[in-house]
């Protein structure tokens, strides 16, 4: 019993002095700190960049550029029929830019693809993070139910001690038979093994909660919620408009809706190879050259960069006739992608249905279990009472009443087991409805 005591005061002062998370807190920090949350975010951010830069290639390409040349060696002179040593410098500067005009609406329909699969991104992202509170919230759930175990447990064991504190006045007094008090030492020293076992268990799931959030488990504890609030608002929501709300706005859904937006884009831009290309182009440049002969003359460099000037302004119309066969045949590859973009989504449809209609069906057994659990802690309670008069009494045995005690302890475990199953069972529904509970 010692070392049971030792162990519940060593837990009372390690939860004293831990740092205390809230539901919300605990959430928070899973979020922040999760890495393939992080992951997907930076998928995101890419998309994002995608988009900005389909945004770019809608502006024309504009280029700069500057040489300079020389040249050695015998060349033909002006008469083009004398030849003579001949040294020279040319510098040349040129300016140019183009610009599509039209190219089937190609890069427009490119716009319109990597928004969409940037908003896709996006609800996956949302998708991933409501992932992550649920099983975040499945874990705080399970560390309050343990401590509710523990607690509970810690009481009948404190319950026993008490008991057996008075048989053992009882034997001494020679008004109880020392078997009775064998029997009470052993259900004491079953109850100090649960004791042990459910602190093991409180550990344990403070432990996976701390890793789910990914930090330091040491002098780590959350804040207790009372069950009472817990079950404030806890009725049971209409399978109907569970899965109606699923359908219209859970986040997988929209980002395969999303997907396919951007497989019907993606098809128009290769129907768009189909069409040609107009694009307008415009040029100027100028430069200057220097005979490095000796006794040579040579205009200045400012006036031969005005004097060579010259600019270019054109159109360029590009009509596709045959690239073997490619624009054909990426335009059929591309129609078997969107046809399988439309089945993902009809095929996550059907998943949520399904997973809603069994997530449904659990929370309703999970009550029922709940209210068949409260009818038997009723009745528990009534035995247990009754039992407790005949024993003041005189009229009961030890062991019958720690009987009905122990059938009172498995009672009050049940009921809180399945309180607790059948609020994180709501909590599943209202992950799917997308509402706050």
């Amino acid at each position: 019993m010692r070392n049971v005591l030792t162990i519940i005061f060593a837990t009372i002062a390690v939860f004293a002095s831990a740092e205390t998370f809230t539901l919300q807190q605990c959430i928070d920090t899973a979020v922040a700190n999760n890495i393939a949350l992080l992951q997907q975010k930076n998928t995101y951010a890419t998309a994002g960049i995608q988009y900005k830069q389909s945004l770019a290639n809608i502006s024309p390409n504009i280029s700069a550029g500057a040489s300079n040349m020389w040249s050695f060696g015998r060349s033909t002179a002006s008469d083009n029929i004398t030849y003579s040593n001949t040294s020279a410098m040319t510098t040349s500067f040129n300016l140019n830019a183009s610009l599509v005009l039209f190219d089937g609406l190609a890069m427009k329909f490119a716009i319109d693809e990597a928004r969409a699969s940037m908003l896709s991104s996006e609800a996956s992202i949302r998708a991933a993070e409501l992932q992550l509170r649920l099983n975040i919230s499945s874990m705080y759930l399970q560390v309050l139910l343990n401590k509710q175990i523990l607690l509970a447990a810690q009481e009948q064991a404190d319950d026993t001690q008490r008991l057996l504190r008075k048989d053992s006045l009882l034997v001494q007094a020679n008004r109880l038979a020392e078997g009775e008090l064998y029997g009470v030492i052993a259900q004491l020293g079953n109850e100090q093994l649960q004791v042990v076992q459910a602190q093991n268990d409180v550990q344990l799931s403070l432990l996976n909660l701390a890793q789910a959030m990914n930090i330091d488990p040491q002098d780590f504890d959350i804040q207790d919620i009372p069950l009472e609030q817990l079950q404030e608002g806890a009725a049971l929501p209409s399978r109907d408009d569970v899965l109606a709300l699923a359908l219209e706005q859970r986040p997988e859904i929209r980002s395969k809706q999303y997907a396919i937006d951007a497989q019907q884009a993606m098809l128009k831009q290769y129907k768009a190879a189909y069409s040609p290309t107009l694009s307008a182009n415009a040029g100027m440049g100028t430069s200057y050259f220097a005979a490095l002969n000796s006794g040579a003359t040579n205009a200045a460099f400012g006036k031969q960069l005005g004097d060579n000037l010259q600019g270019t302004v054109g159109l360029t119309l590009s009509i596709p006739i045959y690239n073997k066969m490619q624009t054909p045949y990426a335009v059929k590859r591309q129609q078997i992608n969107l046809d399988n973009a439309r089945l993902a989504l009809e095929q996550q449809k059907q998943d949520i249905r399904r997973e809603v209609e069994q997530a449904y069906y659990n929370a309703l057994n999970a009550l029922s279990e709940a209210q068949a659990a409260e009818h038997a802690l009723t009745n528990a309670t009534v035995a247990l009472d009754y039992l407790q008069k005949k024993f003041d009494a005189g009229r009961a045995s030890s062991y019958e009443y720690t009987t009905a005690k122990t059938t009172f302890s498995k009672a009050q475990l049940t009921l809180l087991r399945s309180q607790y199953n059948y609020l994180f069972r709501l909590r599943i529904l209202h992950y799917y409805a997308g509402t706050q509970w």
